[in-house]
């Protein structure tokens, strides 16, 4: 079961990580600081480059002498920059010999690649976890974001990792919106059950379990503009298919964005209609804008890894401070724990088929695994 939130919060930074290295992150850690009077701060990076935040409240400053450059093969990072700043900030999630981490969450904006595969190789995978997923959210209609994973970590996936990532995905959404039972759909080509390839239809079968078994909330396919009108909390895709679907919104939302201002700007009389909507056209600016939703989780590890935006300002790079903040103080580690061990003790064994039952001639989850 699992307990109430934290009342203290330790967040590791990797300082030194993106494209524009302490002059954002600093800032942003600072306005965090005094958004969340209860929250702590491990800045990580070289010391020269940090000493501004000295003197800080609630804050403390670990040396790492080396950086991940955004370039950097992973190999590098992995084997060669043992003392990145990427490193040790994702070390400090990792619990020591009592058993106790010095911070519960981490974030960079650092290489994405070179983050997951040194979170990966320092804190390892939870129990019933083949692959590590990235999870983000994207904005809906109704005013609010839908979750989407993985975006990226994973090109190729059998359907036990889509369950994987449903049930991953659930708990992120359960902890961070407070939605005990979020609603799940499958990324597809269309609604019904027989469409798609064969590892999708497979994973659908497998979705179906659990939702007949009570362990997801599964409302079956859902096509890409679902995502957009919020039909479900979470879609589930493999990483090529939801790094499409993210870097095609946002090529869309920035080409959408630069049409109004083209068209607003095109003569003096549409310069005017742009003061008479300057207020609606602040707020279009505001819901669309994507450093709002900033912040992708590293779900699957032993410890709670969240990625920013390399080329994030300070504004995003604080909104997935906040991101991961919200997560550690509502425990997500603890609940992707618990729903891993809960659906997949239920989950039939890889390449087996799904029982049926008989009585409903829907699949039905093994007893176990």
């Amino acid at each position: 079961m699992i307990a109430s939130a934290l009342t203290r919060v330790t967040l590791a930074v990797d300082c030194m990580g993106g494209d524009h290295g302490p002059s954002v992150t600093l800032p942003a850690c600072l306005a965090f600081l005094e958004a969340h009077p209860e929250a702590h701060l491990i800045l990580v990076g070289k010391p020269d480059a940090l000493a501004s935040a000295a003197g800080w409240p609630r804050c403390s400053v670990v040396a790492a002498s080396e950086v991940v450059e955004m370039d950097d093969p992973v190999e590098v990072a992995l084997r060669r920059k043992k003392d990145s700043s990427l490193r040790v900030a994702v070390s400090q999630v990792k619990a020591g010999e009592d058993g106790i981490a010095a911070a519960q969450a981490c974030v960079s904006a650092g290489n994405t690649g070179a983050l997951m595969a040194v979170s990966r190789y320092v804190l390892k995978t939870l129990e019933g976890i083949d692959r590590p997923a990235i999870a983000s959210v994207m904005p809906n209609e109704r005013d609010g974001y839908t979750t989407v994973l993985d975006l990226g970590a994973n090109v190729d996936c059998t359907a036990e990792h889509l369950l994987q990532f449903a049930v991953m995905g659930s708990a992120l959404v359960a902890a961070v919106e407070g939605k005990d039972e979020p609603s799940v759909g499958l990324l597809n080509i269309g609604e019904e059950a027989i469409k798609g390839s064969e590892t999708i239809k497979r994973a659908g079968e497998l979705l179906r379990a659990a939702a007949a078994s009570g362990h997801l909330n599964f409302q079956g396919n859902v096509e890409g503009n679902d995502i957009f009108k919020g039909t479900t909390d979470l879609v589930v895709c493999d990483g090529f298919v939801g790094n499409v679907a993210l870097k095609t919104a946002e090529g869309l939302a920035s080409m959408l964005s630069n049409f109004i201002k083209q068209e607003f700007t095109r003569n003096v009389f549409t310069k005017l209609a742009a003061v008479v909507a300057l207020p609606v056209l602040k707020h279009f600016k505001a819901r669309v804008d994507h450093r709002r939703y900033n912040g992708a989780a590293l779900l699957g590890l032993r410890g709670l890894v969240f990625k920013s935006h390399g080329s994030a300002d300070a504004f995003a790079f604080q909104t997935a401070l906040n991101r991961a903040y919200d997560a550690a103080r509502n425990r997500l580690l603890d609940r992707v724990h618990d729903r891993i061990l809960e659906t997949l003790a239920a989950m039939p064994a890889p390449g087996a088929e799904p029982k049926t039952d008989t009585a409903t001639d829907t699949p039905a989850l093994a007893a176990s695994r």
